[in-house]
């Protein structure tokens, strides 16, 4: 019996790799991989993952870019700022990655996020403005400061 982690991480590594365009596409090549699973964990997985599907492109992973006119990469829509806490807020199903790509580019503005479905609260370091705190996320976001709401 795989566990949660294996068989999610081949999801990840199939959707990142390949067009996908069915569960029964991604439980073909789970099984490829020696992973046989349901219909249902499938969709429990890809719920649980923010993958989406996205007509005429097929599943894809939060992170990536999408070919739909107005939608930005990473799925940003925008970002505000309150005191000492931000909020970005994210097409449905991005937050979790954004939060994730946040937390793994370590920076000194941000001590931490807490994301939901579609909007990512960070907590700022005091001392830190939104200035500083946007040129510290410029590395898992090169372009953030264009969504920034003033």
């Amino acid at each position: 019996m795989q566990n949660i982690q294996s068989r999610q991480k081949a999801l990840v590594q199939i959707i990142g790799q390949e067009a996908v365009y069915s569960q029964e596409e991604l439980q073909a090549r789970l099984r490829q991989m020696g992973i046989d699973t349901t219909q249902a964990t499938l969709s429990r997985d890809l719920k649980a993952l923010h993958i989406i599907k996205v007509p005429g492109e097929g599943y894809r992973l939060p992170h990536m870019r999408s070919a739909l006119p107005g939608l930005a990469p990473q799925g940003l829509v925008s970002i505000e700022f309150s005191g000492k806490n931000a909020v970005i807020k994210t097409q449905p199903g991005f937050a979790g990655a954004v939060g994730s790509a946040i937390d793994q580019h370590p920076s000194k503005a941000v001590m931490g996020t807490i994301a939901g479905d579609d909007t990512v609260l960070i907590i700022i370091r005091e001392g830190f403005g939104p200035e500083e705190t946007l040129a510290c996320l410029t590395a898992a976001f090169p372009h953030i400061e264009d969504y920034w709401i003033k």
